[in-house]
């Protein structure tokens, strides 16, 4: 009995005590019972990924006047232009449209692979406006892997000549990827972004940057549009050649040092008349002297080293 009642004094005791506490502890025990009046979206998992700091910053990025906000939470509409053209672009052969999935797939995969839907269809309509602009290749695969033949990591993006493509991809992330691809092939158009072809993460500020109209912030990027002519929705009048002749990247350039002996049948790839920094995305702080890239920040977007070579 002596049980017994020690228990009944304890559920009255429960019962009976929130009552008899101040009203300030009162109001901290609410806040364990459940959601706040306001909630960082910066804390909360399915709003976080890379560069949500940047962009949940207050005053961080200052919308044109004028500029329609973007509905997603995950896209800041800096200025206002004409969204791409909704057209598929489909390959001669089956194998040319295998090709164009595939590169398509990795540009997304490597350039925007831990970013939310936005972020990749982002990156997916910048490779497609390239091709259709008469100053990149009319080609998916050509544009994705432009420059890769060189060995300075001044390639158009960056992952298809620094090693990054070295690394296995993760099925799950490749697979969500390939849809992004494969519904960008088909026509979808992702109108945030309109007719940008430049987009550089948040982490740096590259040197062209301010010689480009800024479109929009999606997810960890910022991208770009040119300004005057090029940027307008007539300059982008190329068709989609069909045939993609190239299924990865380019052989590298052999460039001889002193006493070195070159190979009897040395690669020679042209120059191409667009390979200037105005024209590069993403290359690394030692190919943009004149970028202004934090210390901390100076290896962001690079493969990460393998744990079985690196050095502890």
């Amino acid at each position: 009995m002596r049980h017994r009642a020690t228990w009944i004094g304890c559920a009255m005791l429960a019962i009976v005590a929130p009552h008899l506490l101040p009203a300030a502890t009162m109001g901290a025990l609410d806040l364990l019972r459940g959601p706040t009046a306001f909630i960082d979206p910066s804390e909360m998992a399915q709003d976080n990924f890379p560069g949500s700091a940047f962009f949940y910053a207050e005053g961080a990025f200052d919308p044109a006047p004028g500029t329609t906000v973007a509905q997603s939470s995950k896209v800041l509409a800096l200025s206002n232009g004409p969204a791409a053209i909704a057209a598929p672009f489909r390959g001669l052969t089956a194998v040319d449209q295998y090709r164009a999935t595939n590169c398509l797939t990795s540009a997304i995969y490597y350039e925007a692979g831990n970013e939310p839907d936005d972020g990749q269809r982002a990156v997916a309509q910048v490779v497609l406006n390239r091709v259709r602009h008469p100053a990149w290749p009319n080609s998916v695969c050509g544009v994705v892997y432009q420059g890769s033949e060189r060995a300075d990591t001044k390639c158009q993006f960056t992952f298809s000549c620094d090693g990054a493509m070295a690394r296995m991809p993760n099925s799950a992330s490749w697979a969500r990827a390939r849809r992004i691809a494969t519904e960008a092939l088909a026509g979808a158009v992702y109108a945030p972004v309109g007719l940008a072809t430049h987009y550089h993460t948040l982490a740096v500020h590259p040197a062209w940057a301010s010689s480009l109209t800024p479109v929009a912030v999606v997810g960890a990027h910022i991208f770009y549009r040119w300004q005057g002519m090029n940027g307008t929705a007539r300059a982008f009048s190329v068709r989609y050649s069909g045939r993609e002749l190239q299924a990865g990247p380019s052989p590298r350039i052999f460039v001889p040092t002193q006493g070195v002996v070159p190979p009897i049948a040395p690669i020679i790839a042209l120059p191409s008349p667009f390979s200037s920094p105005a024209m590069q995305e993403a290359a690394p702080a030692e190919a943009l002297p004149q970028s202004t890239i934090r210390p901390e920040f100076r290896n962001s977007g690079r493969p990460l080293p393998d744990k079985s070579t690196r050095k502890i």
